[in-house]
């Protein structure tokens, strides 16, 4: 088995959110010392707060990433933050000083308006042309329309629309492309006005979730196929195999609690397969009486023998052998909390994998509220960083302990060779003693780059 050669992270990029906590605080991007020699270890070394209230900061990307290292002069010193509910863009200098990022460059929501007639900013990768594209949810009054914002890599002014043509889904979210294969997916979640206030089990049935896969001609800009993974299953985060000439990857279904595979046909087009369904469990006490895992973030490892990904509301990471694409086999798996928790409100009346419920999950001393979120993988595969904020309007119906008690950062150590995984006791990063208050941690981006940030070709 290759072993992967690179740094060891000693700091990670985290951004903070304040909306809907009740606390009139901006969303800021923490650094955290994540070395085990470090006297600051499991700290929050760095805030630096937004201008702005009410951003929602949710993912992150880079000015350059793996797919313009041809160029000696790309360097990876900005950080593009979305904000998925101002719509405004924020560039951030981390290559000053690494440890204490600085706002580089505002692009105000109006530009993103104006400019190219979208809105709700989610996922950020960097182009081989330098360039920066952004996938959107929507349109400025919070339609859905899965567009692209492109945005120059130098001034990071906006160019306009990545997309051609006439056809444009009717929703977006996540995005990867491989050039190689001539192509870009993107995903769907759901319709920014519907999903935007909290999750209401009524607009299920009535398409304001997604259920296609959307893809793309790499080279002519214009939306080509879409593949359809089932009513309300809500893709989210999707992932090619990190090898450039891989065909195939795999995506997560938030609502559907699914994982399907994708792949390019022999007929040159593009098709998925379910490979992994969770079943949901009866329960009592809770919104609906079926309780889905609810597939939030997944990832692949850079060596591609490994996928993980987070049932946020049953409460557990799984980690998963992708030696077989089409058969992945469940090798490690974890309880960090979750909505059916021993002693909790929820009763489970029926469970096909679990013979009881979990216990609470505590580490030094604190129980943890919320359930596993988003991830993140060291480069050697070793260790997996954790967060437990999943959007805060819906961490406030589903987790109001949450918003109480503010998001933790954990840390599992892999086994990377039989598969398997433990929680790391002494890793705890707790974003309910912030100086400002209760705060909620999203996603996790180490300052070379990372399993979810690299796209190689």
């Amino acid at each position: 088995i290759s072993v992967l050669k690179g740094p060891r992270e000693e700091i990670v990029y985290v951004p903070c959110i304040y909306r809907n906590t009740g606390r009139k605080k901006p969303d800021f991007l923490a650094t955290v010392d994540v070395n085990p020699k470090s006297s600051d270890y499991c700290q929050v070394i760095h805030r630096l707060p937004m201008p702005n209230l009410g951003d929602e900061l949710h993912h992150s990307g880079w000015n350059a990433c793996s797919s313009c290292f041809g160029d000696a002069t790309k360097k990876r010193n900005r950080l593009i933050l979305p904000s998925f509910i101002s719509s405004r863009i924020y560039v951030v200098d981390v290559g000053t000083d690494l440890r204490a990022p600085r706002l580089f460059k505002v692009v105000n929501s109006e530009d993103v308006f104006w400019k190219c007639s979208l809105g709700y900013p989610h996922t950020s990768h960097c182009l081989g042309s330098g360039e920066i594209m952004i996938s959107t949810l929507g349109d400025p009054a919070g339609s859905g329309k899965g567009g692209f914002i492109l945005l120059d890599g130098e001034t990071f002014e906006i160019k306009g629309n990545w997309e051609k043509g006439d056809k444009i889904p009717p929703m977006g979210y996540d995005f990867w492309y491989q050039p190689r294969h001539n192509v870009l997916i993107s995903t769907e979640w759901g319709i920014p006005k519907c999903l935007g206030y909290g999750f209401d089990p009524n607009d299920l049935k009535k398409g304001c979730y997604g259920r296609r896969l959307n893809v793309w001609d790499w080279t002519t800009h214009t939306y080509v196929q879409a593949i359809d993974v089932g009513e309300d299953a809500a893709p989210l985060e999707i992932r090619f195999l990190h090898n450039p000439d891989a065909a195939e990857g795999y995506v997560g279904c938030t609502i559907s609690s699914a994982i399907h595979r994708f792949y390019k046909t022999e007929r040159g087009d593009w098709a998925a397969e379910k490979v992994i369904q969770v079943p949901s469990k009866k329960v009592e006490g809770w919104l609906l009486p079926d309780m889905p895992g609810f597939i939030t973030d997944i990832l692949i490892s850079l060596d591609d023998r490994f996928l993980y990904f987070s049932n946020w509301l049953h409460g557990d990471i799984r980690q998963y052998d992708i030696s077989d694409t089409r058969k992945p086999k469940l090798v490690g798996q974890v309880f960090l909390g979750g909505s059916i928790t021993k002693g909790g409100p929820v009763t489970v009346c029926r469970d096909e994998e679990l013979q009881s419920q979990p216990d609470p999950f505590l580490i030094k001393g604190k129980r943890v509220p919320g359930g596993p979120q988003m991830i993140q993988l060291s480069l050697d595969g070793k260790r997996l960083y954790v967060t437990t904020s999943l959007y805060s309007a819906w961490d406030r119906q589903f987790y109001p302990n949450l918003i109480k008690d503010g998001s933790v950062m954990l840390q599992l150590d892999v086994d990377t060779e039989q598969g398997g995984l433990t929680v790391n006791e002494s890793f705890l990063v707790d974003f309910g003693k912030e100086p400002d208050g209760p705060c909620l941690a999203h996603e996790i981006r180490y300052p070379g780059g990372d399993c979810t940030s690299d796209i190689w070709i």
